[in-house]
């Protein structure tokens, strides 16, 4: 996937991927939600995800109708961070891409 943001390109294919998270909707019904986090070789981070029309990926296609869609937005690191351990992205995971202190 491929968006272009504030005159910058995010595609899914050059950017790393950290982690995936799924709502455990099946594809095709009307809650289902997948996200990855990536991260740019500048170091900026972005989620891109898909989802059904009561997502948050909702796409309007007339007066009162829904669609499923896709998109990218664009994480403060701190976003980030907080996305992985709000969808329980393994301490592995998150310790190798973010400069964490241990507790």
């Amino acid at each position: 996937m491929k968006q272009v943001i504030d005159g910058k390109v995010y595609n899914t294919e050059t950017a790393t991927k950290i982690a995936n998270w799924w709502n455990g909707c099946g594809y095709g019904d009307l809650d289902y939600c997948a996200e990855s986090l990536y991260r740019t070789k500048k170091g900026q981070f972005f989620t891109a995800g898909d989802g059904g029309p009561r997502s948050k990926y909702s796409e309007s296609t007339g007066q009162n109708s829904w669609s499923g869609g896709e998109g990218i937005e664009l994480l403060s690191e701190s976003a980030a961070l907080a996305w992985c351990e709000d969808h329980n992205i393994e301490a592995e995971v998150i310790a190798k891409h973010f400069n964490l202190q241990e507790g």
